[in-house]
């Protein structure tokens, strides 16, 4: 390893007569160390909105019995980033995203958020849950509630604030998504796009300090796929910490701040967005992004 830190790749060492990448330092850039790490993927502090960690991962790992899905995962989310997490199907990127507040338990490793550990036994997970927002791919509504009733429960049985308090907040973020005259429409009376929405609005309204958003576009046909967009790329516009499992690659090179690639449980890109299109260094990414871009 060269101590000067200028080297552009990992280096290749012979260990037991088996050969294996070197992290590999690449220089110093804005807001500290770059490398090359064990994949061949480029890891860098840049492209961060500021310098408050809202989302601190140190090396966790996850197990379905004797299944590996998450290997010593490290990341930062700052507040007002916008990270997307991508990757092939299968790879890990919505078990760590549910890792985060706590609806997928993982055994190794430490994740912080607002500097509580989501992991700690003592932590109350229901408490922490109402602060991060999470959209789900199946919107998730209560199908026998309104639609301004899905957006007031959990504000009055978790967050204790009065019926008209609830309905006000409700309705607010009900108009902030283009949804207003449907508040007193169910569920199933809308369409998915629109059922979307209404799920963001519901996270909103619970005034998180950072969104999940776990393939929010997935379910939903084409035409309407873009509502749901606009919606998210206001957000992002707008300030909100976003932590975005998809596969909307345009989403991700017009919004994103930063990119975190997944392959096999493993992070093996984490970077800023423009680092990530130009200059993804592992052989993995480099073959997503050319069947991804190539469509």
């Amino acid at each position: 390893m060269n101590n000067n830190g200028l080297d552009k790749d990992s280096t290749l060492v012979k260990d037991s007569g088996l050969i294996k990448p070197v992290v590999t330092p690449i220089g110093v850039g804005q807001g500290g160390q770059s490398f090359v790490n064990e994949f061949g993927g480029l890891v860098t502090d840049t492209g961060h909105a500021s310098n408050d960690i809202v989302i601190k991962m140190t090396d966790v790992s996850k197990w379905y019995g004797d299944f590996q899905v998450l290997t010593k995962c490290t990341a930062h989310v700052h507040r007002g980033d916008v990270v997307v997490v991508c990757g092939p199907s299968g790879s890990g990127k919505s078990t760590l995203i549910k890792t985060v507040n706590g609806l997928e338990p993982f055994q190794e490793g430490e994740i912080l958020v607002n500097g509580i550990s989501v992991g700690a036994p003592k932590t109350d997970l229901p408490k922490l849950r109402s602060k991060v927002g999470m959209v789900f791919q199946h919107f998730e509504l209560f199908p026998h509630l309104s639609i301004i009733e899905n957006l007031t429960v959990a504000q009055i049985k978790v967050l204790k604030r009065s019926d008209s308090e609830a309905k006000q907040k409700g309705l607010a973020y009900l108009d902030r998504v283009g949804l207003s005259e449907q508040a007193k429409k169910y569920p199933a009376e809308l369409s998915g796009g629109q059922q979307q929405r209404v799920a963001i609005a519901r996270a909103l309204s619970m005034d998180p300090v950072c969104m999940l958003f776990d393939e929010p576009t997935s379910a939903l046909d084409p035409e309407m796929i873009q509502e749901v967009l606009d919606v998210m790329v206001g957000l992002a516009r707008e300030g909100m910490t976003m932590m975005c499992v998809t596969h909307e690659m345009g989403f991700a090179s017009q919004v994103a701040s930063r990119i975190i690639f997944m392959d096999e449980g493993h992070i093996v890109e984490n970077c800023s967005k423009t680092e990530f299109f130009e200059s993804a260094r592992s052989e993995r990414a480099q073959q997503f992004l050319s069947k991804i871009l190539d469509h």
